[in-house]
């Protein structure tokens, strides 16, 4: 009986953690909306919600993005989902969808 309780405890502790750090895993991306693009500088002004990883409010910016590739079939007026992270001191978008319509 006791060891059946200590396994349900254990299943139950292990569930919790996961599910933390999915929640951890995903809390990075931010919502924006594209307002100029730069292909050939590597750059992309957003207006954009709180960045929580960079302790960022909402704020319209210029940002890098990691490769200008990622700027391919985007267009002023698009709502995105992005992540960004400090790399060399810039502040970078690593990840970038557009939004579905």
């Amino acid at each position: 009986m006791l060891k059946k309780v200590i396994t349900n405890l254990l299943i139950a502790v292990a569930l919790t953690i996961s599910a933390t750090v999915v929640s951890f895993a995903q809390s990075n991306e931010t919502n924006g909306e594209v307002k100029k693009i730069d292909k050939e500088q590597g750059k992309v002004t957003l207006r954009h919600g709180p960045i929580k990883n960079l302790d960022m409010d909402q704020m319209t910016m210029v940002l890098r993005v990691q490769d200008a590739k990622m700027l391919d079939g985007l267009a002023v007026g698009d709502k995105v989902m992005f992540e960004a992270d400090r790399i060399n001191g810039q502040i970078t978008i690593t990840k970038i969808r557009r939004e579905k319509k």
